[in-house]
């Protein structure tokens, strides 16, 4: 039995919505409850998961006839035990926030516009309606109407005008709406671009001819497929757009953009061709259809399973990956070009590595312009840059691990249980506005007022001047929309995040209150999930500043109504060179032998188990300085830095190109393998030792990840295939945190860290401890990577007000 909470918005009131869901609950046998609001359709219902599942698939499909849904949230919980199913009354207040809605993809109806020679919006790439189009991109203040948006040079003509005022047209309101004649416009710049731009500049001026702004779409269609590299100006910024299937194309992009390996986003033309790569599950389907149209990874189809032939996507796209990142057109001038090209093509962000996308044309020019061959740009000014959101399906549920178009800013509502249980709002949870500005990488940041928390789009990390500044401006932005003063800036508990360097110079914020990074995830779970303490959170990543100074990452926290407690962490070890060691899984594997000596020859067991040929003589003479002084070498109980070292020590990957690539491929090694063997990972007191060198002085378990090194260290030695070792290594993982659970006695168990992206990890873990007779839970919505800290420390903030 479960819970499905669902937010929907769009034309859902006054469509006979709500009696539709009751006859649709009714035959299900589903009990729950429906009503509007302000917001628009809130639905709780509760019956058997896969009964859920259908009235979800049923309920998009069935609708009634004249409704559009525009955005539909959906959250699985824990059931509370509804008896049948009631129409509840109309709920009439609610804050102006809720109007500003994520970005939406095309509605059928606007899609069939464009596409009909006999429509005054044939080929017209910026056709939307009601139900469809741009919203979180192009508005600049509330209210939502059109002089608070991006198009207000636009004046519409009387055509559009006329729909824009008839109560009976579904453009009645449509803030953007525009058409060929009075609407924005298409233009192409070729090579020698910053030539074109300053003429462009100089005159001040684009051509209002439709025919010059659809030819600008097909030299466009032509420059990819000859092989050029396009950035093509889109909803939140740039797409720079390849042939897929151009393997000498793609190698190019990757060259210019400075992305050697990390696998590149594609857009298809159709459903049916992402079938024809990929395999498809309904609830991948329903994804990719859906107003969100996120991009969704996806398992390759295998050759048999695509009739014998060859899947043309070229290899350089995602090297050495089971899955392929794809998505469908979401703008009409996506559906125009890849209509036109017939192909699949790479459309990866307008940046270079480390910098926020571009969504001005005259700065993608500049930032561009070593990259691109041709621009195909627009006059719509964008307001916030945009990312598209990335998606996978886990355990039967979608999980957002890239939280941006489609979804920000959708809100997250936090209140205690006794006002969830009454449906009411809190006036207590209303005192205080809370900024949060997130954590390092994957920053985003979050605004509460009241019991609403905006998570802002996706931000990335703040590792150039660029992303910095694009941090800052989101900052002020949210601010500024949501007309909100923070009473309290929640920031990370590390001293060096430039987040937290923010925080700490804002003289207006009376409170500045910084959490530590791995509560911050727990506490993020269990409000995304609507539960309240106990709990035992478990808190797996990459890096965190941790309270003893270490660098935490393997973590077992016992969540009260009081405190946040860590309770567990896996045995420490050495980071040699520690920042440079998270780009050389070699380096954390040198610490971990190096932990695993414990006293012995440590360059005859290097020597032994093949490390050292990773390095040079220079290079292990400074390591093994560094770590037998303990000099630039922290200590850390990093599962993320775990998954490092076991793939550098069977031979998969000494340097990483990209964030994660070690433990990424050591999931892949995985495929088509089935293990139920587990390596041991016993539990231990805290020593006096361990007391002193973390500074820590209250008794927690241990998890000693030695007996398993060794473990696997003697299947390198007698050559285990690779993909058992992964396996007995991912399942020590899963025995690890049931062994935790079953020693602290807490039944919810909440899974959140970057490392919870991991499917096979994450379902291993649900089975195990579910088997066991606890309950886990998990993100949905929220990334469980640190795109979802400013929630967590939202929720901290407001424990500790």
């Amino acid at each position: 039995m479960a819970r499905l909470k669902l937010t929907l918005r769009g034309a859902v009131q006054g469509v006979g919505f709500r009696p539709f869901i009751h006859h649709l609950a009714t035959e299900l046998s589903l009990a729950g409850w429906v009503n509007n609001s302000a917001q628009g359709v809130f639905i709780e219902i509760e019956g058997p998961r896969s009964t859920l599942q259908k009235f979800l698939l049923r309920l998009e499909v069935e609708r009634p006839p004249h409704s559009f849904i525009q955005s539909l949230e959906s959250s699985w919980l824990d059931p509370v035990g509804y008896v049948g199913f009631e129409i509840h009354p109309s709920e009439t207040g609610g804050d102006k926030t809720a109007l500003v809605l994520p970005d939406i993809a095309t509605c059928p109806d606007c899609l069939r516009e464009i596409f009909d020679p006999v429509n005054r919006r044939y080929r017209y790439p910026f056709t939307n309606c009601t139900h469809c189009g741009p919203r979180f991109s192009i508005i600049t203040a509330l209210p939502y109407d059109r002089a608070n948006t991006t198009m207000a040079g636009f004046t519409m003509c009387p055509a559009c005008r006329a729909e824009y005022e008839d109560p009976a047209n579904r453009r009645f309101h449509a803030q953007p709406n525009a058409c060929p004649e009075c609407g924005p416009q298409l233009q192409l710049w070729r090579s020698g671009v910053r030539q074109n731009a300053a003429e462009f500049l100089a005159s001040g001026e684009w051509s209002r001819s439709a025919e010059r702004s659809y030819e600008a779409l097909l030299s466009a269609a032509e420059a990819i497929r000859a092989g050029q590299i396009v950035a093509v100006k889109g909803l939140g910024g740039f797409h720079l757009m390849v042939d897929a299937r151009n393997e000498a194309a793609v190698r190019r992009l990757r060259e210019r953009k400075h992305r050697e390996e990390k696998p590149l986003a594609l857009m298809f033309p159709s459903l049916q061709g992402v079938k024809s790569d990929c395999e498809v599950s309904p609830l991948e389907e329903r994804l990719l259809r859906s107003s969100e149209a996120p991009i969704v990874l996806l398992r390759r189809a295998t050759q048999s399973e695509i009739s014998n032939l060859k899947s043309q996507i070229a290899e350089g796209i995602a090297p050495g990956n089971p899955t392929l990142g794809a998505m469908l057109p979401y703008t009409p001038l996506h559906h125009l070009l890849l209509a036109e090209l017939g192909f699949p093509v790479v459309a990866t962000s307008g940046n270079l590595s480390d910098e926020p996308i571009c969504t001005n044309e005259h700065e993608a020019v500049e930032r561009l312009g070593g990259i691109a061959d041709a621009f195909l740009v627009h006059d719509r000014p964008i307001a916030r840059h945009v990312d598209d959101s990335v998606v996978r399906v886990m355990l039967d549920r979608e999980m957002v691990l890239r939280r941006a178009r489609g979804y920000a800013p959708l809100p997250v509502k936090v209140l205690p249980a006794s006002c969830r249980q009454n449906k009411l709002t809190s006036k207590q949870d209303a005192a205080s506005t809370v900024l949060a500005v997130g954590a390092h990488l994957k920053n985003t940041v979050a605004l509460a007022v009241g019991p609403q928390v905006f998570i802002s789009q996706h931000i990335g990390d703040l590792e150039t001047e660029q992303a910095n500044a694009a941090f800052r401006r989101v900052v002020a932005d949210f601010q500024k929309l949501y007309a909100a003063t923070p009473a309290i800036i929640a920031a990370d508990l590390h001293p060096d995040y430039l987040s937290t360097k923010f925080a700490l110079e804002q003289s207006r914020a009376p409170r500045v209150i910084q959490v530590q990074h791995h509560i911050a995830h727990v506490l993020a779970c269990l409000a995304e999930n609507e539960l309240d303490p106990p709990a035992l959170g478990v808190s797996w990543d990459g890096t965190g500043y941790g309270l003893d100074g270490a660098i935490w990452g393997g973590e077992f926290f016992l969540v009260t109504d009081r405190v946040v407690e860590r309770v567990a962490h896996f045995r420490p070890f050495r980071l040699p060179g520690s920042d440079k060691a998270v780009k050389e899984p070699r380096r954390t594997a040198l610490g971990l032998l190096h932990a695993l000596a414990s006293g012995r020859d440590n360059s005859a067991l290097h020597m032994q188990h093949g490390i050292v040929p990773a390095f040079s003589s220079q290079e292990w003479t400074t390591l093994e300085s560094l770590l037998i002084r303990q000099i630039n070498a922290p200590l850390c109980s990093s599962v993320g830095r775990l998954f490092d070292a076991v793939a550098s020590l069977i031979g998969l990957r000494q340097v990483v190109r990209f964030e994660g690539q070690a433990a990424m491929e050591l999931e892949f090694a995985l495929e088509g393998v089935q293990v139920d063997e587990a390596y041991p990972v016993p539990i231990c007191e805290t020593t006096e030792a361990d007391k002193s060198e973390t500074r820590n002085p209250k008794p927690e378990l241990v998890l000693d990840w030695a007996p398993m090194v060794e473990a696997i260290l003697g299947d390198v030695r007698r050559g285990v295939p690779t993909g058992e070792i992964s396996g007995k290594f991912h399942n020590a993982l899963a025995e690890a945190i049931v062994s935790v659970a079953r020693r602290i006695g807490e039944r919810r168990v909440v899974l959140s860290g970057g490392c919870f992206q991991n499917r096979y990890l994450t379902e291993r873990a649900v089975k195990r401890l579910r088997t066991e007779g606890f309950q886990p839970y998990w993100h949905q919505r929220v990334p469980p990577n640190d795109g979802g800290i400013a929630l967590g420390q939202i929720v901290a903030a407001r424990r500790c007000d």
